[in-house]
């Protein structure tokens, strides 16, 4: 950082974030969030922790899934992705309406009338032990590697413009995001994360309106003219009618139904905050407001892309070589100390949002489907308390290891990585439900883990190879669907005969 930058003048002569400005925002930030947790934590018990005691309100959980669905990749990703792939994103934002329905009517009644905590008991019932910790375990790893991801992408922000020019390292920066998270979530549990994230989707969704006004402003554009300049652009260009292009249409609506199926149908993260609502009828209205309201929140962060594009082109910035740095370049760099006071804010909010509440379901996943602990009777309350720290404690260690190995491993935009990794990882947990809700096979234990590491090692030797063997057609996020009916007809054809007599219900 030259002299100029240390004294918070930008190379345009105008007034910009310092670090030191930047962490005390940050700061003030995460000082409002653990008073929210404090005040929402300090009765929580274990039904508190797990579950909410079943008290949440609807419209509260709806309202903080904006921040844990969207979080700081779609703040960052999405923008920075606008030249390369246009609105084409937008495709997969309408299929996830359709999955937020098929949630809300299929899945969301059975959940609740099994009385689930984990919504792997579910295949529990339905398979047995094998199955439910073979589906835990795909739950394990999908979130954890999503949810370094996501929070790589955030903490490098902070690295590059904050602590780097500190002399901190990338472990340092992400163990201590790490630690702050701990601080809030340790004890209340989804009791607490239920308010905590409707406060950081405030500021994120706070943070890409602004952003968008902010630099509308800076290019001389009221509302219309940025509709205008949004519209007019070639980058806003939605539908792809190709169909060996892996954004073809049909493929991205399908993805994005099967995506939001998946990632929050059969994702325990977001199913324990809807089902900490009273009554099947409170979560639905959750699932159905969240799917309405994401809709054009997604489409400001589209036209953002394009407005920070137009913006670099007018004003003669040199655009960077990650996609991921475009927005936080323009915003702590040039747009003025408005601007970056508002995008610390929203990022703030997207690096805490996008990784709180992993540690919180990933405890609740290990606890339940591997260790069981709520059928030990031979441990009290306390012991039960205290392995259930433990457990949290070590994921969040995991995380730690898991965001420095991203690290070294590459620059990829970070929304690719995401999609990317649950096409692969989650295509098991697809298939596996769908054969449990759709038929009456059931499946022998031993042949549920061979078949689910099978499938996805299928899939990658296929999205390998694919543009050779099928003429030219290459994989996209469908991916996920094949991985999910190669685990179906696998587990089907291995299923003793008599297993699979009645294969439809």
């Amino acid at each position: 950082m030259d002299a100029g930058n240390r004294a918070g003048i930008g190379e345009d002569g105008r007034a910009i974030m310092t670090p030191w400005l930047i962490l005390a925002v940050a700061g003030a930030y995460f000082g409002a969030l653990c008073t929210i947790a404090w005040w929402t934590g300090r009765k929580a018990d274990a039904a508190g922790y797990f579950l909410g005691n079943r008290q949440s309100r609807w419209y509260v959980v709806a309202f903080g899934l904006i921040g844990d669905s969207l979080s700081g990749v779609t703040y960052i990703s999405v923008p920075g992705k606008v030249a390369a792939d246009h609105f084409g994103y937008f495709q997969m934002v309408l299929g996830y309406v359709l999955g937020y329905a098929l949630i809300a009517e299929v899945l969301i009644p059975m959940y609740y009338r099994l009385n689930l905590t984990s919504i792997y008991g579910f295949l529990g019932e339905r398979f047995g032990t094998v199955a439910q910790k073979t589906g835990s375990g795909f739950f394990l790893l999908s979130r954890m590697l999503g949810a370094a991801a996501r929070l790589y992408l955030a903490a490098n922000v902070f690295q590059k413009f904050v602590f780097e020019g500190m002399g901190v390292p990338f472990f340092v920066t992400v163990a201590v995001i790490i630690l702050l998270m701990l601080a809030y979530t340790l004890k209340g549990g989804i009791r607490t994360l239920v308010w905590t994230d409707s406060f950081q989707s405030l500021f994120l969704v706070l943070g890409v309106v602004l952003s968008v006004v902010i630099i509308g402003h800076d290019l001389g554009l009221g509302v219309g003219g940025m509709i205008t300049r949004v519209w007019e652009s070639e980058m806003s260009g939605v539908f792809n009618w190709d169909w060996r292009s892996p954004g073809y249409f049909w493929k991205q609506f399908l993805s994005g139904a099967a995506i939001t199926l998946v990632m929050t149908g059969l994702d325990q993260n977001n199913m324990q905050k809807s089902l900490s609502c009273p009554t099947p009828g409170t979560a639905k209205k959750n699932l159905y407001s969240f799917a309405l309201v994401q809709v054009p929140v997604n489409l400001f962060f589209l036209s953002l892309g394009v407005l920070l594009y137009a913006y670099a082109k007018e004003r003669g910035v040199a655009i960077p070589t990650s996609s991921d740095q475009l927005f936080p370049t323009l915003a702590l760099q040039h747009l003025g100390t408005a601007a970056a006071v508002v995008f610390v804010l929203g990022l703030t909010a997207a690096t805490f949002n996008s990784a709180d509440s992993v540690l919180t379901t990933l405890t609740t996943s290990f606890c339940f489907d591997f260790l069981g602990l709520e059928h030990r009777n031979d441990l009290s309350t306390a012991d039960k308390d205290r392995r259930r720290r433990w457990v949290h404690f070590g994921f969040s260690m995991v995380l730690l290891w898991v965001i420095v190995g991203f690290k070294a491993a590459g620059t990829m935009a970070v929304i690719d990585l995401v999609f990317k990794l649950a096409s692969f990882t989650y295509g098991p947990l697809l298939g596996l439900f769908a054969l449990g809700l759709a038929t009456r096979v059931r499946v022998g234990g031993r042949w549920v883990p061979v078949v689910c590491v099978a499938s996805p090692v299928i899939c990658w030797e296929l999205s390998q190879h694919s543009a050779a063997w099928l003429g030219g057609y290459k994989f996209g996020t469908e991916l996920l669907l094949l991985n999910g009916a190669l685990t179906m007809v696998g587990l089907v054809l291995l299923a003793r005969k008599t297993d699979r007599a009645n294969l439809v219900k």
